[in-house]
Formats: structure tokens, sequence, C-alpha cells
């Protein structure tokens, strides 16, 4: 057994994801909560795993993927960004963008070395800098617009700085980096050895007509960026577990060696299902399309609640303000809401290190039509 002084990370616990679903669950209340779609894949990618599986594509892919989804990423990423990576040894398909994102923080960092993270931020990425033994350093976005301090992050490098986290179109509060952002980053970095993980699994969701800007398309960021992205977010397929990352040949030679002592290697019949998929632009060039539709859709069923709606520019998260209802804190309304009204989301203080909290939760709009609307008809009740 090991004991309790032992522990690598003594201070983690069931992650707030898990307590909302189950929370949800044990209450039979619609979840909002964690990130995933009530909705069916496309019955078409559904049928190419099926055909890859009968043809015999059964075994381990090779470690940094197979090469036709890695070819059909570069491709991708051409048409996009207008950026070139090589599918042979600049792209590694991994299992979910959380191995990614681990992977890609372990690579960049030694003992003693400082990583900022921008907060509120994603809950995977300060125990992956602290298995590192590495520090975390926290830059709170400015509530309630959501933009980042730059001139706070350039206050904060130091001689240990290694590695900034980001993260666009950013879970969970919707908001996208601009170009103004994009320049500050760039004069952040110019002239150091600080590296970038840049954590761009939304990058198909980003509303009224903006545009994702990957720092793919920028040489002098991209050659020091980790570039992560996910086909679960994309493709409603979350359970299937398939990212990949973007990188430098020699970056991509670091991340490779963490990545094949995780998990080595990849769902194989799904990754060549998602490169059929990828022949397909259409299915990824629409995401943005279909999931606009939905948030407006909420926001007309809850216009006339008391929350207040703040602005979502992509994501298929929406951060309601819930201060006219009650000043207790997030994560007490939260379960109350969950247990009393029937409606579970999350409490964004738990992506915070010093929980803070702005009397806001995070709902989750990837959800059937029906769904949305019996669970706005709840909130608007409160």
């Amino acid at each position: 057994m090991i004991e309790s002084n032992r522990s690598r990370l003594p201070d983690t616990g069931v992650t707030i994801f898990s307590r909302m679903t189950a929370l949800a669950n044990q209450h039979r209340a619609i979840n909002l909560s964690q990130g995933f779609p009530d909705f069916s894949v496309d019955s078409w990618l559904i049928d190419r795993v099926n055909h890859h599986m009968k043809a015999g594509q059964n075994q381990y892919a090779p470690m940094q993927g197979v090469m036709t989804l890695r070819e059909r990423i570069a491709q991708k990423i051409r048409s996009l960004y207008h950026a070139e990576y090589d599918p042979a040894s600049e792209i590694t398909v991994t299992s979910g963008a959380t191995e990614a994102v681990f992977c890609a923080i372990t690579a960049s960092l030694q003992p003693g070395d400082e990583a900022i993270v921008i907060e509120p931020a994603y809950d995977a990425y300060v125990p992956a800098i602290r298995l590192s033994h590495a520090t975390a350093r926290f830059c709170a976005m400015r509530f309630p617009d959501y933009r980042i301090n730059w001139n706070q992050v350039r206050d904060m490098i130091t001689d240990r700085t290694r590695l900034i986290i980001l993260n666009s179109p950013h879970n969970p509060t919707g908001a996208i980096l601009n170009a103004d952002d994009i320049e500050s980053l760039r004069q952040i970095v110019r002239d150091t050895p600080i590296l970038i993980v840049s954590d761009e699994v939304y990058e198909h969701i980003i509303f009224d007509g903006q545009h994702h800007l990957s720092l793919s398309c920028y040489p002098d960021l991209a050659e020091r960026s980790f570039v992560i992205s996910s086909f679960g977010k994309t493709y409603h397929a979350t359970g299937w577990k398939i990212g990949y990352c973007l990188a430098p040949a020699q970056l991509s030679r670091e991340f490779q060696k963490i990545h094949q002592f995780v998990t080595f290697a990849s769902n194989t019949p799904v990754q060549y299902a998602l490169a059929d998929m990828l022949d397909r632009p259409e299915t990824y060039l629409g995401v943005s399309a279909f999931y606009q539709s939905k948030r407006d859709m909420f926001h007309q069923l809850i216009r006339n609640s008391r929350f207040k709606i703040l602005p979502c520019c992509g994501t298929y998260f929406q951060m309601l303000d819930y201060s006219a209802i009650t000043d207790e804190p997030d994560e007490r309304f939260a379960q109350k809401m969950t247990v009393e009204h029937g409606v579970a989301a999350i409490p964004p203080s738990a992506f915070y290190s010093g929980l803070d909290d702005h009397h806001v939760l995070r709902f989750c709009f990837a959800k059937n039509d029906n769904t949305l609307t019996e669970a706005a008809g709840r909130l608007c009740a409160i």
C-alpha cells in the first residue's frame, strides 16, 4: 500500500467533472456539466470503423500513428492554416488530447523549471507540471471579459520559465485568442528558450464569423510550439479518445519518447476511419455553424431567466452569471441546482488554483435540442 505522504499528487482527488456527473446520475438531473454530446456520431464514420475492423486493421498501429491519418492531418493543416508539417516526423497521433497535453508538458519541463498557466485552466495541466517536478505559476484572465493580461504574463517571466500553456478556444470561458494576443505572445517569447503548449481542441467550434488563430499559422511561434487537437470534439466521439500533436521534428522526438511509454499506439481501425473522414472537409468545416445554432438556441431559451449570459466566442460551453439569484459559492450552488432543480453544471472555481469564485457556472450545450429545451425550462424556473 502506498502511504499518503508518498503520493505524487497528494492534493489531487476525483475531478469536478466526475463528481458533478455522479451527482447528476444520482439525482437523475440533466447533465450539462461534463463536456460530451448526447447525440450520435455520424453513421458514415461508424461504418468506416466497421469497414476497417472487418478489413483486418485490428493490430497495433505505428507508435506515431497510422501514416494515412498523419498525411490527412498534414493536408488539413496546410489547407486551413497554410502551415507545413511533415507527417513522417512532425505529427503524432495520441490517445486523446489529454494524453498529448501530458506528453508535451513532461517533454518540455525539467525539475526546477517554471510553467505559466492561464487561469481558469483545464485541470489536466497542473498535475503534469507537478509530476515533472516543475512549478506552475498562474496568471488569471480578467473577469468578466476573460482576456489575458499579457503585461502580467511578461512580469512573470524569469530565467526558469520554460513553458507557457495556452488554450483557444478556451475551456471553460469560450474566449478566443485575437491578433493582439498573438502579437503580445510573440514579443514575450522572442529571444527566449520558452516553449508553448497550445491546446486547440475546439479549433472547429468558433462563432460569429471569427476565425481560429492556430499557433501553427505563425512560423516563429510554431517552431517552439506543441499544437494539440482532438477528433473527439470535432466528430462528437469523445469516447474514442483520438487526438494529435503537431510540433517541429526535434520537439516531436522528445514528445514521442514520452508517448511511447504512455500508450505507445492508439486505436487502429478508428485512426483509419478518421483518415477517411478527413477526406470530407465539409464534415469539420460545418461544425462551427452546427454548434452556433446550439448556442443561439440555448441563449434564446434562457433569455427570460435570472441568469446573465456571458460572451461565448467558441467551444460548446456557456458561462452564466448567477449573481442575481444567490451569493452562494459556485460549487455549493452547482450542487444545489443539480439536486433541487435537476440541471448539473460545472463550478469554474475548480479551474483556479486559488478557487476564484465569480458566481458563474459553466454549461455544456453540446446536447440534443430536446435536452436543451428541458434544461432551459428548469433554469428559467429558478
